[in-house]
């Protein structure tokens, strides 16, 4: 999937879950996408994270902490 359509997909849910309180908005980010993206997808968004979260919102980067990290493939 490309980064655009993994940080667009992130911020979308971003733009839903800040209509909640904060804290509730970062946790219910952070469920659904561990609870609905698969590992590779997350591990594209890890790979966003780590290169700085350019494009994404506030709200996806705080959420990054709560959100499984991917184990590395087996070369």
């Amino acid at each position: 999937m490309s980064v655009e359509k993994i940080t667009r997909m992130a911020n979308d849910i971003a733009k839903f879950m800040e209509s909640k309180p904060h804290d509730e908005g970062v946790a219910l980010l952070a469920a659904h996408i561990n609870d609905f993206w698969d590992p590779r997808m997350r591990r594209q968004l890890f790979e966003i994270l780590d290169a700085g979260g350019a494009g994404l919102r506030p709200l996806v980067r705080e959420a990054a902490g709560a959100i499984r990290r991917p184990q590395a493939e087996a070369a």
